[in-house]
């Protein structure tokens, strides 16, 4: 009697345990409900990796717009308002000492613009002065008025133009920025699925874990009643309780699995890991087309790892130009032309003016650098070679990667249906079986093995579904092409 009642109690106990944890579908306050479409929202304005492509973009953007401003006319205004000086000089030539002072003002006006065709610069340039000197030697006071007036030509001469190439490195740099925030838009949106569909995942399996569980619950009842009436063996109310045990440790697993789950799908999101959220995913098998041609051709044409194998090539053509101008032979050229006046009077600036021109070309001729100019000029021919093997590697990669993805969902269409079948039958199975339990034709480890086939496959469906999903979205990613909307991504991301 004394075992009898202790069978009972622990029976109790153990039935009282699915209470003890609490059930999925608490109400969950000011929880929030997110679908993979506003968990992708979300993750795009707060995510910590597409905000730092942003700001990449943004100072690509800042920089090529500094270099374009440039470009423009330049005024600039240099003021001196007053100039004094008051110092004793010696005079060679009459050995005596004497005393100089000066008050002078002056304002230079400048105008420079930078000729972008030639990578010259052009100027217009005043300086006006006022000046009032007396020297002790002569004793006398001299005030002037000065004007200056000139065009200035500075001009490089058998070299590369830095100005354009300058300009094209920068808008390389944007484009290149552009295209890694959208490479990274899709890798966040990969991510975000992928992530999305594990906490559905671990969700769901909780609640096969649950079912199970009160499935051995009824078992371990339909067991105890067989005890207790005499009809039962001992030893399978214990392996009831066994059977019991190990779900209940396994469906604190999956509990903890899930919150887990849920604290990394929130740091990917950029969300804070103490908001509760709810996921609503539809993972409904839905067969989705697939034109392998167009994949592979769209995916070649419009993948923009191609186009940064192109922009790589293009910065070490640039960069040779650059290696190549080392020890060159160049030259400048300078010119000017203008005007001074000069008087007493402001008035008569201009009375008769001096014609003020120059005319300069200077050269830079190397003459022996000990071959470090060659060197370094097939190092950047080597380093092109291998940028255009990359560009070749990288569409065969994606030629690769579209044919293996598209193998992989045909191959998952049929695992579908597998685990379709699967689950009717170990459904159909475990009720059977449930029948001979009830009539004392089965043993409870036997049962429990039909249980845990069920929710196998349980899982296994599910996972079959939420890979498909995958694959779709791999397709979409790898080839540009959204076969779902049969639209291009492209189009989506403007």
């Amino acid at each position: 009697m004394r075992n009898h009642f202790l069978l009972k109690a622990l029976g109790a106990f153990l039935m009282a345990g699915i209470f003890i944890i609490p059930p999925l579908s608490q109400d969950l306050h000011a929880a929030q409900t997110l679908t993979l479409q506003s968990a992708l929202q979300v993750s795009m304005d707060k995510s910590p990796s597409i905000r730092q492509s942003r700001l990449n973009l943004k100072r690509s953007q800042a920089s090529l717009d500094a270099a374009s401003a440039r470009l423009k006319s330049k005024f600039s205004l240099s003021l001196t308002p007053l100039t004094y000086s008051n110092n004793r000089n010696f005079d060679d030539f009459s050995s005596t000492w004497y005393t100089r002072e000066t008050t002078q003002s002056s304002g230079l006006l400048r105008i420079e613009q930078p000729i972008k065709w030639t990578d010259g610069t052009l100027s217009l340039i005043n300086n006006f002065s006022w000046r009032e000197s007396y020297s002790g030697q002569v004793d006398k006071t001299d005030r002037t008025y000065t004007n200056e007036f000139y065009i200035s030509l500075q001009q490089p001469i058998f070299t590369y133009n830095r100005t354009k190439l300058e300009l094209d490195n920068l808008r390389l740099d944007l484009e290149r920025n552009q295209l890694q925030y959208n490479i990274q838009r899709l890798s966040l949106e990969k991510q975000v699925t992928e992530h999305f569909f594990n906490v559905y995942k671990t969700k769901k399996s909780l609640e096969i874990a649950e079912e199970d569980y009160k499935n051995k619950i009824d078992s371990y009842k339909i067991m105890q009643n067989k005890v207790d009436a005499g009809i039962g063996k001992k030893e399978d109310l214990y392996q009831a309780e066994l059977n019991m045990s190990k779900i209940k440790s396994e469906l604190q697993n999956q509990r903890v699995q899930m919150e887990d789950a849920l604290d990394n799908f929130k740091k990917l999101l950029g969300i804070s890991i103490y908001e509760e959220i709810i996921i609503a995913a539809d993972v409904s098998y839905m067969p989705v087309e697939i034109d392998l041609k167009k994949a592979i051709e769209h995916g070649l044409k419009n993948r923009m790892e191609i186009r940064q194998s192109q922009i790589d090539i293009r910065n070490a053509e640039n960069n040779l130009i650059e290696t190549s101008s080392n020890n060159e032979f160049r030259g400048d050229l300078n010119f000017s032309y203008g005007s001074t006046g000069m008087d007493e009077a402001f008035s008569n600036l201009y009375d008769s003016p001096d014609k003020d021109q120059q005319f300069r070309v200077t050269l830079e001729v190397p003459l022996w650098d000990w071959g470090e100019k060659e060197s370094m000029i097939e190092a950047s021919k080597a380093t092109i070679d291998s940028r255009k093997l990359d560009l070749e590697s990288t569409k065969d990669d994606i030629m690769i990667g579209i044919r293996e993805t598209y193998r992989n969902l045909q191959n998952q269409i049929t695992q579908i249906e597998i685990t379709n079948q699967n689950v009717r039958l170990s459904e159909l199975t475990y009720e059977i079986n449930l029948e001979r339990y009830k009539n004392g034709d089965l043993t409870s480890k036997d049962l429990n093995d039909y249980q845990n086939q069920l929710s196998r496959e349980k899982n296994s469906k599910i996972s079959a579904l939420i890979q498909y999903k995958l694959y779709i979205l791999e397709m979409k990613i790898k080839s540009l092409w959204n076969f779902e909307n049969n639209c291009s991504v492209l189009d989506q991301m403007q």
